[in-house]
């Protein structure tokens, strides 16, 4: 996180640091709605995981990311803030 940086100048910010800008200042209601479906997003996939019996897997491939892939992970988590983001700025219009 960048302490020093303008909160109007949006190029040295984050997908993650506009995020948390936009959630504070949207619509709760909506911000509120977008998390649960997010979070029904990841219920879905985790019980996908459960039911092919690929939990320990997963485990195995997150870790990995987070040591061998790290600019990849980093750039999938940035993906997620940009979608939930512009899922509520495009409602909150």
């Amino acid at each position: 996180m960048n302490i020093f940086k303008d909160d109007d100048d949006f190029l040295v910010s984050t997908p993650r640091d506009n995020y948390f800008s936009i959630a504070k200042h949207a619509n709760q209601n909506i911000v509120e709605m977008e998390f649960e479906k997010f979070l029904e997003k990841l219920a879905v996939a985790e019980k996908m995981l459960e039911d092919r019996d690929l939990e320990k897997e997963f485990e195995l491939t997150l870790r990995a990311m987070r040591a061998v892939s790290e600019d990849d992970l980093r750039n999938r988590v940035n993906s997620l803030f940009l979608e939930l983001t512009g899922n509520i700025v495009t409602q909150c219009e």
